[in-house]
């Protein structure tokens, strides 16, 4: 019975298919071991004609309703049936299969809606095979099985489990996943600002801008991929290759053609032999600054050389020998660039913009290391950026922070403040949850010692000093001559009395050395520019992020990046702004654009589009970090 089965489901294949394909499908078949009855079978149709014995024999197959329905092992849409032709053809293996399916006229296969490619797999236990959906209306008119098929079923029920098939060890056929079209998961829309109402509000008509594009990119150094490789096992190990990713990631960022490159994991030996030359013959001017200790990769700042000109640049090294709070590798960037006008304005003038770029530490649970460094950081951004006025020129923070929005971290870059006396060190970057720990490390105040020379105001104590044109300075000797003088000789009325130290007039003895009153007195005046830390750090940039963090549209989170499958952000680009009076929406700062505006951006991605695509890096992307492009415009104001 079995083999009765198995001949009629021949014949109903081959009467649907043309000697054409027949002969395409088997062709590879020659040369080959077959069983001897697809062999017998292939000898009979190749010498038998056009096939029109066959299609009688499919004829006979179906002669009533209730044949069909005692038979339904037999009831195959013809989209299947070429498919099935190909498993009585060949025993190779699955992308055998599937190559030989390939060779075949696309205008011969019927459309089976939302199908894909078909090939055999193995079988499953319970030998099912899957039915159609549709049925091209020209295939049932001319095929009475398929035909009497159709009639059968009933039109507005769709079968959710498919037949059982009787004979055993069948092929099951299941849907093959076609080729990922990454070029269409990955597309990223260009999000044009300019347009909206609030840059129309600032922007009149005869405002002029200097426009330019910056981009941010962690482009994933080589060694720190053959380090860790356990994090990319969902990856090919070629797309994985330097050798790919190189020039996948130049192409990237030609065709993108920022004006402003922030670029961090870059591998010292590949920055100085391929990056950099090749960057210099796209027209970049190229500063770079590597971790220090063993460390191999670091960060890069490239400008184009025609639209912008260098005033300064200030590598940062966050490592400070014998600070347990800055004891890691970590570097940053600060350049001073000025805008270079083209020709013809030369009776105006832009301001010149501030870029920094840092790469900080990933380890989640020291978020007190991660402020230290972003208070060095913002303090030297502080001193680059500072007019003689007091003012800030514009400025744009570039970096892989990882940190995740609305952490503490994030809300002290954009609001500027942060109470941190007490806080969990974990919970500063928001990157996991240690909460469930018994033992946390607690920040506390000071979070830094004063040795470091850098304020809770995020900036150098050298440069935070009021400054007196008309102050004198003074010799110890010249000072030491009004040691004894009526106002040093009185002990003020909150001064503990200690014998022989703060008495009321100096013994004899205090005569021939200066009291120790005095040296307490200066060391007190001394130290009033390093008042005691009240557990809060501030910073006066008024900086705001160019990314929202969420997909209205498809109402998820934006990701920059899928470390182990879990989308997250931790890459950002902040750029200067002005605070909107008395404006603060639950502890957040709302800000406006000032001389610097928003004019445009490149989406983001969410976590599911970027699992749809294997997650990073893919054979699109070469990076485990999304890259982040904005446009920005300068006012240009008349001299």
């Amino acid at each position: 019975m079995a083999d009765a089965f198995f001949t009629c489901r021949k014949n109903v294949l081959l009467a649907k298919s043309t000697s054409t394909q027949i002969e395409g499908v088997f062709a590879s078949t020659r040369g080959r071991s077959v069983p001897e009855e697809q062999e017998a079978l292939l000898q009979q149709w190749l010498g038998g004609g056009a096939g029109g014995d066959w299609l009688e024999g499919s004829e006979l197959l179906m002669t009533s309703l209730s044949d069909l329905n005692s038979a339904p092992e037999v009831t195959w849409c013809a989209g299947q049936q070429l498919t099935d032709l190909h498993t009585l053809a060949s025993s190779e293996r699955q992308d055998h299969a599937v190559t030989e399916l390939a060779k075949l006229p696309a205008e011969e296969a019927v459309a089976v809606a939302g199908s894909a490619p078909w090939a055999a797999v193995v079988p499953q236990t319970d030998h099912q095979i899957a039915g159609c959906a549709t049925i091209d209306v020209d295939v049932q008119n001319e095929d009475p099985a398929v035909l009497a098929w159709s009639l059968a079923r009933d039109a507005e029920t769709v079968l959710t489990e498919p037949p059982a098939w009787p004979i055993q060890d069948a092929v099951q056929f299941c849907p093959l996943p076609a080729e990922v079209p990454y070029h269409e998961i990955l597309w990223r829309d260009w999000e044009d600002l300019s347009v909206e109402s609030c840059v129309l509000e600032q922007v009149s008509e005869k405002t002029s801008l200097f426009e330019f594009r910056v981009m941010s990119y962690n482009i994933l150094a080589q060694d720190l991929v053959e380090q860790g490789l356990d994090l990319y096992l969902h990856c090919h190990p070629d797309i994985l290759n330097w050798n790919y990713r190189c020039p996948n990631l130049l192409q990237e960022i030609q065709h993108w053609d920022p004006d402003v490159l922030c670029l961090q994991e870059v591998q010292e030996n590949h920055y100085w032999e391929q990056l950099e030359p090749m960057f210099k013959e796209m027209g970049f001017a190229c500063c770079y600054k590597r971790r220090t200790g063993t460390k191999t990769d670091g960060c890069a700042v490239c400008y184009k050389h025609s639209r912008f000109q260098l005033i300064s640049l200030s590598p940062i090294e966050y490592f400070r020998p014998g600070l347990d709070i800055l004891n890691r590798d970590n570097v940053g960037l600060v350049l001073l660039l000025q805008p270079l006008l083209p020709e013809g304005l030369d009776l105006k003038a832009v301001s010149p913009l501030c870029v920094a770029n840092t790469h900080m530490l990933f380890n989640p649970r020291r978020g007190d290391i991660k402020l230290a460094q972003m208070a060095l950081l913002l303090a030297e951004i502080d001193k680059v950026a500072k007019t003689n006025e007091g003012s800030y020129y514009p400025v744009i923070l570039c970096g892989d922070l990882n940190s995740v929005p609305d952490s503490p971290l994030y809300k002290f870059i954009r609001n500027g403040e942060l109470s941190y006396h007490g806080m969990p060190a974990w919970k500063v970057s928001g990157q996991e949850d240690f909460s469930q720990q018994l033992y946390s490390r607690k920040l506390l105040a000071p979070l830094w010692p004063s040795s470091l020379g850098v304020t809770d105001n995020c900036q150098y104590i050298t440069l935070c000093q009021p400054k007196k044109l008309d102050r004198r300075k003074y010799s110890r000797d010249f000072l030491l001559q009004f040691r004894f003088c009526d106002v040093a000789c009185e002990r003020p009325p909150q001064l503990v009395l200690l014998e022989g130290v703060t008495d009321a007039k100096p013994v004899a003895s205090a005569r021939e050395h200066p009291t120790s009153a005095v040296t307490t007195v200066l060391n007190t005046a001394s130290s009033s520019f390093l008042p005691l830390s009240s557990g809060v750090i501030q910073h006066g940039l008024n900086l705001t992020s160019v990314y929202s963090h969420f997909l209205p549209q498809r109402g998820r989170p934006e990701v920059t990046t899928m470390p182990m499958g879990l989308g997250a952000t931790v890459d950002y680009i902040f750029y200067s702004a002005e605070p909107v009076k008395n404006g603060n929406r639950g502890g957040r700062r709302l800000y406006q654009d000032g001389a610097l505006k928003l004019l445009g951006r490149l989406s983001l991605l969410s976590e599911d589009v970027l699992s749809l695509a294997n997650g990073l890096p893919n054979p699109f992307c070469s990076s485990d970090h999304l890259c982040l492009l904005a446009s920005f415009g300068l006012e240009i104001s008349s001299l």
